[in-house]
């Protein structure tokens, strides 16, 4: 017992020994792996150390966005004017930063898989090209002297075109290089995370398939869709609707600024003219949102911030088969009558509800009096100003009555050639000798068309007291006097209408030298108005004095998810831009000389061809007197509403430069019009 006791003693004596090495070997061992650790640290820090800052530094968040489908546009009966072809596309997001040769590369991988067809290159186009090739570049930038000094990057790329340029070394391309060059242009005309159309039409489903495939080797290729403008119901309202840019036209040059300011990319589609241009924010919708994560200057992620709402559709006061069918009977007038009437530059008209503003149909043919060629133009109908005639007078006789220089009680005037001294003897068409001098009524003189009445009542404003052989002495203001009271009904004003490009009308000299022209004014024959203007002009009287805003939105409206016409979200309220002020005795004067213009009993009424019309309507024609170089021709014009009662429609066309004085291609296109109207907008039943 004692020896083992002994033994194991030395044993416990030994191990105890060895147990401080093994702590300090292990501790030892900590150190070295610490020190390594710091050594490896201080190396980082002090080698890669900006690397990392610098790489940290340039990672970003960069936002990118997509266009949406354009809002469609309807008639007021909810057809389709305006849709959408949606296509598939092939697009191209560019990079942050990206050479020159990088895409050069990529345009030509991408022809081998998508048959592109080549635009019309421009001279640049060929150069920018030519010298994305790194070959190229090479031995151009060989060839200028000291380039390997220039430090400016652009400076040295301009004397690289100039001498491609010189040597013409871009202009002899093949077929394929022309492809190859096309997808380049876009490509090099992108902004950075901008999305390009690099192939919008016939895709195929083998293309759409091998793209897809070799995305990999096309970084910024990417498989898309593209909308365009279609015209299922005909293209008659187009010149109306307007157009939107392609995106190789991009941004309206006069509009640049603005929309940039507004979000736009220089190469997005926008709404360049008219119903396009006007609702263009109702149209285009919400963009897609992507925030586009980046580091040293590459897309490591893309995440949707927002998916994009596509654009609001417009529904018009237009009715599509009322509009198609008026501009059809312009068409026909106008072709009817050539043969006889070789100066007319064709005619306008224009349909117009007088109690909200609302148009139903605007309508216009141009005639090329060279060649002939006669071609759709509806907005002629607010941008082309003629003088009127007597379409005026019932403004004229409004204003006087109003003025008080005559009354509802007391207004006969006797109607006689106006003979003043120095100037020629002005007259009425009935009485141009004297020899059927008769007293009239306002109403009279609205009825039978009398100049006479009118020059009369333009020298009363004046203050001038009419004597045969006497000198006219009128103020220049009675110009003023007139024009403001005409202007009060729209005529020599813009409308207002909800579309731009329309025109305001001449006013012709107002000076002591043409004060003969004040009598002229007086009855339609000096200044000039749009066929807009007279619509606007005649639904003031019929609606009893307000001059409300001519418009062709009806309302903006929602899409349902079937694709159809949705919920209302906003509806255009008739604006009244003023009222004339006149007295119902005031206005029964006018409204009963318009309607005995074609009910009357005289065998000087002026709207005899009319009176079979029914429901039963009021109206005024005017014939005035014009030239077309050195022949005299005549713009015929009409305005008219019905019913006398609750008017519904107000009607008003022009066809200036008519040189038979024996037409009555005004009062024609009239009675088509509302045969039209009343068969196609609305019915007449109960309406007298």
């Amino acid at each position: 017992m004692n020896f083992f006791k002994k033994a194991n003693s030395n044993h416990d004596k030994k191990n105890k020994s060895h147990i401080p090495f093994r702590l300090n070997f292990l501790f030892f061992v900590v150190f070295i792996l610490f020190a390594a650790l710091i050594v490896q640290l201080a190396y980082l820090q002090i080698v890669f150390g900006p690397r990392f800052e610098s790489e940290a530094q340039s990672g970003d968040t960069r936002t990118e966005t997509k266009n949406v489908q354009r809002g469609m546009i309807y008639d007021s009966t909810g057809k389709i004017l305006v849709a959408n072809n949606t296509s598939r596309a092939i697009t191209y997001t560019k990079p942050l930063m990206i050479s020159s040769s990088d895409m050069f590369k990529i345009a030509n991988n991408l022809i081998k898989y998508v048959e592109i067809e080549p635009s019309e290159l421009s001279d640049s186009n060929k150069e920018d090209y030519y010298l994305a090739n790194p070959k190229h570049e090479k031995f151009v930038k060989s060839q200028i002297k000291d380039a390997n000094k220039i430090t400016d990057s652009s400076k040295l790329y301009h004397m690289e075109q100039d001498y491609v340029k010189k040597h013409k070394l871009g202009t002899k391309l093949t077929d394929r290089q022309k492809r190859a060059a096309t997808v380049y242009a876009k490509m090099n005309g992108a902004y950075s995370l901008s999305t390009v159309y690099i192939k919008t039409k016939d895709v195929t489903d083998h293309e759409m398939a091998v793209v897809g495939e070799n995305l990999s080797k096309l970084p910024g290729i990417k498989i898309g869709t593209s909308w365009t403008r279609s015209y299922p119901n005909g293209d008659s309202v187009k010149s109306v609707i307007g157009t939107v840019t392609t995106e190789k036209q991009g941004l309206p040059s006069d509009m640049i600024n603005t929309l940039l300011a507004e979000g736009y990319s220089r190469n997005d589609s926008v709404g360049s003219s008219y119903v396009e241009s006007q609702y263009e924010n109702v149209l285009k919708g919400t963009k897609e949102v992507i925030n586009v994560e980046t580091r040293n200057d590459k897309i490591v992620k893309e995440i949707k911030q927002y998916g994009g709402k596509a654009g609001d559709n417009v529904e018009l006061t237009i009715n599509s088969d009322f509009q198609n069918k008026v501009q059809k009977i312009m068409n026909d007038c106008v072709k009817s009558i050539v043969g006889s009437n070789p100066y007319s530059p064709g005619g306008y008209a224009v349909v117009m509800n007088p109690n909200t503003g609302g148009i139903y149909a605007l309508a216009g043919v141009s005639r090329n009096v060279k060649t002939g060629k006669i071609t759709d133009n509806a907005l002629g109908a607010i941008n082309q100003t003629y003088v009127m005639g007597s379409v005026v007078k019932g403004a004229m006789v409004l204003g006087a009555l109003k003025s008080g220089v005559i009354t509802p009680s007391n207004n006969t005037l006797t109607d006689e050639p106006i003979k003043l001294k120095g100037t020629a003897t002005k007259s009425s068409w009935f009485n141009k000798t004297g020899g059927a001098n008769v007293p009239l009524t306002a109403s009279d003189a609205l009825e039978v068309s009398s100049n006479s009445y009118m020059m009369k009542l333009a020298m009363m404003e004046g203050g001038f007291n009419y004597v045969p052989g006497s000198a006219l002495s009128l103020s220049n203001s009675i110009f003023d006097k007139l024009r403001s009271n005409f202007k009060q009904f729209g005529l020599g004003i813009k409308t207002g209408i909800d579309i731009p490009g329309e025109a305001k009308g001449f006013e012709g000299p107002a000076n002591q030298a043409h004060i003969g022209n004040a009598l002229d004014l007086s009855f339609g024959n000096y200044d000039s108005y749009t066929t807009l203007q007279l619509a606007q002009y005649i639904s003031t009287i019929a609606n009893g004095g307000y001059r409300l805003q001519p418009h062709l939105l009806k309302s903006i409206r929602s899409t349902n998810r079937d694709g159809s016409l949705g919920e209302v979200k906003y509806e255009f309220e008739p604006n009244v831009l003023n009222v004339v002020g006149a007295t119902d005795s005031q206005w029964n004067i006018v409204k009963e000389g318009l309607w005995k213009v074609v009910h009357g009993t005289s065998s000087y009424r002026t709207g005899t061809r009319l009176a079979d019309i029914k429901p039963a309507v009021c109206a005024k024609s005017g014939t005035a007197q014009t030239f077309y170089n050195n022949a005299e021709t005549e713009t015929l014009s009409l305005v008219t509403y019905a019913p006398k009662k609750n008017p519904q429609v107000a009607i008003a066309v022009a066809f200036p430069n008519i040189s038979d004085s024996s037409s009555s291609i005004n009062s024609t296109a009239v009675k088509e019009i509302y045969d039209a109207y009343w068969k196609t907008v609305q019915t007449s039943d109960g309406l007298k």
